[in-house]
C-alpha cells in the first residue's frame, strides 16, 4: 500500500494524525412517565501526541454517538501546550471544581507516573517524562479537565525571558 502525495506532505510538514482515546463511558438512565430509557456518556481525549491536546463529554442515547460527539467537541477544543524535551517546563497545579492535579517535569527515561485520566491527557499532548499527582476530588471528568488546566498554564521560558527583558 503506497503514501499518497497528501500524506507525504503532512509528514513533511510535521502534521500529525490525531488519535482519540476513550476514558469512560457511563451508561444513564432518565426517569420518564412510561418508565426509564437509557443514555450514554463518554468521556474521550484526543491529541497528536505533539503538543496539541482536548477534552469533552459526549452525551447520546446511543453508545457509538456518543463516542463520535465527544470526539468532535474535543477537536473543536484543542488547546496547544509548550513542550521540553519531551516533559514540561516548569511545575504547575491545574485546578477544576474539586480536582486539582500537580504535574512536574521529570528527568528523561522517567516515564509517565499519573493515574489513568491524568495519562490518557499528558500522552495524547506529547509528554514522555512527567510526574503527576491527584488531589481532592478523583472524578475522571474533573481530573481529566484539570490536568488540561494545568496544561494551558505552561509557559515558554524563551517568552517570558524574553517579556521580562523587554519590561526592563
Amino acid at each position: 500500500m503506497e503514501k499518497t502525495v497528501e500524506e507525504d506532505k503532512k509528514v513533511e510538514e510535521g502534521i500529525r494524525e490525531i488519535e482519540e482515546r476513550l476514558i469512560r463511558v457511563r451508561r444513564v438512565f432518565t426517569v420518564v412517565k412510561g418508565g426509564r430509557t437509557i443514555g450514554f456518556n463518554a468521556l474521550v481525549v484526543v491529541g497528536d501526541r505533539n503538543g496539541r491536546v482536548g477534552v469533552a463529554l459526549g452525551k447520546a442515547k446511543g453508545l457509538i454517538e456518543a463516542i463520535g460527539k465527544g470526539r468532535r467537541k474535543a477537536e473543536r477544543s484543542l488547546i496547544y501546550i509548550f513542550l521540553k524535551n519531551n516533559t514540561i517546563s516548569h511545575q504547575v497545579i491545574g485546578k477544576y471544581e474539586a480536582s486539582r492535579v500537580l504535574l512536574k517535569p521529570a528527568c528523561p527515561g522517567t516515564g509517565i507516573i499519573a493515574g489513568e485520566a491524568v495519562r490518557a491527557v499528558v500522552e495524547l499532548a506529547g509528554v514522555k517524562d512527567i510526574l503527576t499527582k491527584s488531589l481532592g476530588s478523583n472524578n475522571s471528568l474533573n481530573v481529566a479537565k484539570a490536568t488540561l488546566e494545568g496544561l494551558k498554564q505552561l509557559k515558554d521560558p524563551q517568552k517570558v525571558f524574553e517579556l521580562r527583558k523587554g519590561k526592563k
